[in-house]
């Protein structure tokens, strides 16, 4: 008995079309629908989003006191607070700033570390890259660019020294604190 369906072999082992020919895409050739064009269809346009500048400059850092002596002093301090605010909890202060301390000790070299977690947080934000590029900027200002961040995550709302699940919990409590407006209910109406 003969089928109605193609076989699977049928299907997919058609040639493929020739150069200058249009791609079978169900659409009629003479199509003259206005909203159609072959390159809207086949190409998927990605809108992206305005990148935003960063709440403070990079050389800010004596806005912020407290933080600027304890990056000088203790970078891994610094570090592990924006890292848990970066990964939003996945992974704790005292991990991230103790895997800094150990890079410190063995390769000198923290910034390959520490230009990651700017990178995710820029994406994270929509920051611009300001200076220049983020390996760079903690290549040569490290210190500079982790006090940055700690302000511009203090900026956004975050208070670094609870952590990621503090904050949440504090976030959970102020909306539940918030009052609900009254529900007016709508009597019989004709």
């Amino acid at each position: 008995m003969a089928s109605l369906y193609p076989s699977d072999y049928e299907k997919f082992s058609a040639p493929p079309p020739q150069f200058g020919q249009a791609a079978s895409t169900g659409i009629p050739v003479s199509s003259s629908n206005q909203f159609y064009t072959e390159s809207s269809h086949s190409n998927t346009l990605i809108q992206t989003k305005t990148r935003v500048p960063w709440s403070s400059g990079l050389c800010d850092c004596s806005s912020d006191w407290k933080n600027c002596c304890i990056t000088c002093w203790c970078p891994c301090v610094t570090f592990g607070q924006i890292a848990e605010i970066v990964d939003k909890g996945s992974s704790s202060c005292g991990v991230n700033g103790a895997l800094y301390t150990l890079i410190a000790c063995v390769t000198g070299c923290t910034c390959c570390y520490s230009c990651f977690y700017r990178s995710k947080m820029r994406q994270q934000y929509m920051l611009k890259k300001s200076p220049c590029g983020d390996c760079l900027v903690h290549c040569f200002c490290q210190y500079c660019a982790l006090c940055q961040e700690y302000r511009e995550l203090k900026t956004r709302g975050y208070d670094l020294s609870i952590g990621w699940h503090g904050n949440m919990e504090k976030h959970n409590r102020e909306v539940a604190m918030t009052p609900m407006p009254p529900v007016v209910e709508s009597g019989m109406s004709r």
